[in-house]
């Protein structure tokens, strides 16, 4: 099945909405494991395409060591994760930004770590967004990009949608539907990776339907 891209930035208030409504807290929940395990527990991360900032609430509630500069290209996103993180008391420790994953304005080797959860597909050049995470990351830092995997056709994406999405609304189902139309394969991330500059990053795929590029702390 060929990707179809969707649309870059989720800009109107009914898609942010409907999507911090869905539930993501055993996949959010799963990802901040995930990421203590490969050693961020303290430093300053960089979360790409944070959304809701449902991630580095939980990560920041669980690591109080940490700091997290989180980015995203939404404003209608950003409004949410600014009610969230001020809802959690975690403004001391979670800084929000409105920035464009494919122009990072950082300068290299800033971050101690770097976290994306499910954005890669949204991104038209997502090479160019890979790199440039690939750039401000520190070279031993931590690193867990996470995304879907492209099914191999519509109906295999369909079934992905009425196993996980069931209680969700039709509109929210359709952009879930949509995302795995959007995704990466395997195949095509590890292909991605061998043009990031992320040594010691492997591809993984991580659940039944999502994939990850890993790195370790060392």
């Amino acid at each position: 099945m060929n990707r179809f891209v969707e649309p870059e930035v989720m800009d109107t208030a009914e898609a942010a909405e409907a999507y911090d409504a869905m539930e993501h807290g055993e996949v959010d929940r799963a990802f901040v494991d995930r990421v203590v395990a490969l050693g961020a527990t303290t430093g300053h991360l960089l979360d790409v395409g944070t959304g809701p900032a449902q991630i580095p609430i939980l990560l920041a509630q669980r690591c109080p060591n940490i700091h997290i500069t989180a980015i995203d290209l939404s404003e209608e996103m950003l409004k949410i994760a600014k009610r969230h993180v001020a809802d959690a008391g975690l403004t001391d420790q979670i800084t929000l930004e409105r920035v464009d994953a494919k122009t990072l304005p950082y300068l290299d080797n800033t971050f101690d770590g770097l976290i994306s959860n499910s954005i890669v597909h949204h991104i038209h050049d997502a090479m160019k967004a890979l790199k440039e995470m690939g750039r401000v990351a520190r070279p031993k830092g931590t690193i867990l990009i996470r995304d879907l995997i492209r099914p191999e056709t519509p109906a295999d994406a369909q079934a992905f949608v009425d196993r996980y999405a069931t209680d969700d609304t039709p509109y929210q189902q359709k952009l879930y539907y949509d995302s795995f139309l959007a995704a990466f394969t395997i195949a095509e991330v590890n292909e991605m990776l061998t043009q990031m500059n992320m040594p010691g990053a492997v591809v993984v795929q991580s659940t039944d339907r999502h994939w990850s590029i890993e790195r370790a702390i060392s």
